[in-house]
């Protein structure tokens, strides 16, 4: 999972590109650049860590100059945490320079990579968006757009995808458009994101989605469009509802937060806890679910947990006494609305358990009196091609136990899950319309092995 930006026709470019990256530092940490275009030439500026940690120095944008620009925070789901994976890519294609942003994974690359590296391709990185600019550097064409609509064609899996030339910003999604993608505008200014709360931030108005299969090309001339994949059925990532996009985004024409507060009242009426005290949420994803929970349910919300919002990874601890007190980096209780209390808690899903297992425990020492706790989506039993970094089903908890055994995994005095039907019902739109392979395994896009056959058919 990643998080993208674009700008075009402002003198502040870059600095809007930053600006537009903080928004969505939800969907990448581990490392994060900007790209503009003066144009006649590409500038870059990226580094492994935060967005605030690689532009420091307001200096940084004096060497970003241009009307243009495009941005990158990764999450890797393919590829390794490497410095040289850092988007946006940047590469020689012919006589032009050329930088790449993409959020998605692309599937069944085994193949196309060892023939690409046969007929000479020299890879820099270990991501799959590299794998597109070989493609395109292939192509026949007398634009970049052709010969990336060509390429395209050429690749399967999910991709909200920007690309700067000098001269122009060009933008393509994926014929499922499983990843969100909008567009907006600042008076004359044309702006690209992955969410919504990138444009509000920015102060822009937005115009409406990229399209599924659309590819767009925004120069000098304006705003051009085409659809370069046939219509097809619609699957939009569902977990970007349940845990990824922020919740004063607008994604795949709904609110996240209104959905959320939906999937927290279908949650009551299916979970209820009848004599529990109180309410309460692991911040921040679910907190508008607990919200709902409790206006459904009559049983008060509390704050009863509280996150350190400036916790990034930790460390596995060698001793058993190190690993408990971890979960404390991230959360601690509010030991006064605890204590002697029957709780509800709240959380968006269950992956391997482990996380939730210690905030039980924790909830615990604080003196819960019980602890119930209540899950905003349905069981995760599959692993995500697709842009979400679940692990194997191994790994999965519920892929290998049911609820009754997660239950006494996790020491909770009762779990209940969202149904996937009262799941997709929350959206009021066509259920078909969204991917739900990690609960499910219906997968839409089948993933091939090595000998071609499909691991999995979609």
């Amino acid at each position: 999972m990643c998080g993208i930006i674009g700008v075009y026709n402002n003198p502040e470019a870059a600095t809007l590109a930053y600006m537009g990256l903080y928004a969505q530092q939800h969907r990448g940490q581990e490392g994060a650049g900007v790209i503009s275009s003066d144009g006649t030439k590409l500038h870059r500026h990226m580094g492994q860590g935060l967005v605030s940690d690689v532009f420091s120095d307001s200096t940084i944008f004096e060497s970003l100059p241009g009307h243009s620009s495009i941005g990158h925070v990764r999450y890797s789901t393919t590829g390794d945490s490497d410095p040289r994976n850092v988007g946006p890519l940047t590469f020689n294609v012919g006589d032009e320079y050329v930088s790449i942003a993409h959020n998605g994974n692309l599937v069944s690359l085994d193949q196309t990579r060892k023939d690409l590296q046969a007929d000479g391709a020299l890879f820099q990185t270990s991501t799959d968006t590299e794998i597109i600019i070989h493609l395109l550097a292939r192509e026949k064409g007398n634009s970049i757009d052709k010969r990336l609509e060509s390429a395209l064609k050429k690749v399967q899996g999910a991709f909200s995808l920007l690309m700067i030339t000098p001269n122009e910003v060009i933008a393509a999604r994926d014929p499922h458009g499983i990843r969100p993608f909008c567009i907006g505008k600042l008076e004359n200014t044309y702006i690209l994101a992955s969410e919504t709360c990138a444009l509000d931030l920015l102060g822009a108005e937005y115009v409406r989605d990229v399209n599924p299969g659309e590819l767009i090309v925004i120069n000098d001339d304006g705003m051009h469009s085409r659809q370069i994949s046939p219509p097809t059925k619609s699957k939009h990532c569902i977990f970007e509802y349940i845990y990824f996009s922020r919740p004063d985004s607008q994604i795949f024409g709904n609110n996240v937060d209104k959905m959320r507060r939906k999937f927290g009242k279908v949650l009551s009426d299916e979970q209820p806890a009848k004599t529990a005290d109180m309410v309460i949420s692991v911040p921040d994803s679910s907190n508008t679910c607990a919200l709902g929970y409790s206006q459904s349910s009559g049983i008060k919300h509390e704050i009863g947990l509280i996150r350190n919002h400036y916790v990034g990874r930790t460390f596995i601890f060698p001793t058993q006494f190190l690993r408990d007190l971890s979960v404390r980096l991230k959360f601690n209780t509010v030991k006064g609305v605890i204590e002697n209390r029957e709780v509800v808690v709240i959380d968006d899903s269950i992956v391997r358990g482990t996380t939730l297992k210690k905030l039980v425990k924790l909830l615990r020492s604080s003196g819960a009196k019980k602890v119930h706790v209540r899950i905003s989506s349905p069981p995760v039993k599959h692993p995500c091609f697709y842009g979400m970094d679940f692990p194997t089903t191994e790994e999965l908890v519920a892929g290998q136990h049911n609820v009754e055994e997660i239950t006494e995994i996790i020491d909770a005095d009762s779990l209940g899950y969202l149904s996937l039907d009262g799941t997709l019902e929350s959206t009021h739109l066509e259920k078909d319309n969204f991917c739900t392979a990690c609960f499910s395994g219906d997968y839409p896009i089948a993933l091939k092995g090595d000998n071609g056959k499909a691991v999995f058919e979609g």
